[in-house]
């Protein structure tokens, strides 16, 4: 069974939609309120296949899901959206406590894990930083930088070479280099 339930009008600014795959009706219903109180839209199941169904469509911004669940358990659901590249964050809620049961749903593929009775602030604090995160990932280009240091350090020595800043593709920091290494070749 799915449900949903919408978010406040005139706040499409704040309103995220969200998927909750949870199987106790009771905390389930609970979450639902909290959140659609909070301006988000949700959609909610009780069961793990469902959940993979529903996350599968990606149209959602976030993911909160028992680990205990009917049909599909939760680390198995959580596998499997990985598996196909769904890259939403997904929240773990639990009453698995352990830290072996944490660290099993991290490695799993979720972002974050919470283990139950909760508090409904600090939920809400958890799902604000996982979609500001999300948000940033998916505006900002994405930035690949190796440093390993000084590159020129490691392939002349003052003594035996000066690399003339007109033929350097890096920014210049000194026109000398130093602690020669016969490993790296040089390419000017």
């Amino acid at each position: 069974m799915v449900t949903e339930i919408g978010g406040r009008e005139g706040d499409t600014a704040l309103s995220r939609k969200i998927l909750i795959v949870e199987d106790d009706a009771s905390t389930s219903a609970y979450l639902a309120k909290g959140l659609a109180e909070a301006g988000h839209a949700i959609e909610a199941c009780a069961d793990g296949r469902d959940g993979l169904f529903l996350a599968s469509e990606g149209i959602f911004d976030l993911i909160i899901a028992d680990r205990m669940l009917p049909g599909l358990d939760g680390l198995s659901m959580v596998s499997a959206i990985r598996a196909a590249g769904i890259a939403t964050p997904v929240l773990i809620l639990s009453a698995l406590a352990a830290v072996d049961d944490r660290v099993d749903g991290l490695k799993a593929g979720a972002d974050d894990y919470l283990c139950k009775p909760f508090s409904f602030a600090e939920l809400s604090a958890r799902i604000e930083a996982m979609l500001r995160r999300s948000d940033r990932a998916a505006t900002e280009p994405q930035k690949t930088k190796l440093s390993v240091g000084d590159p020129w350090k490691s392939i002349c020595s003052p003594a035996r070479c000066r690399v003339p800043a007109a033929r350097s593709r890096l920014a210049p920091v000194s026109s000398t280099c130093s602690n020669f290494s016969p490993a790296m070749p040089a390419r000017w």
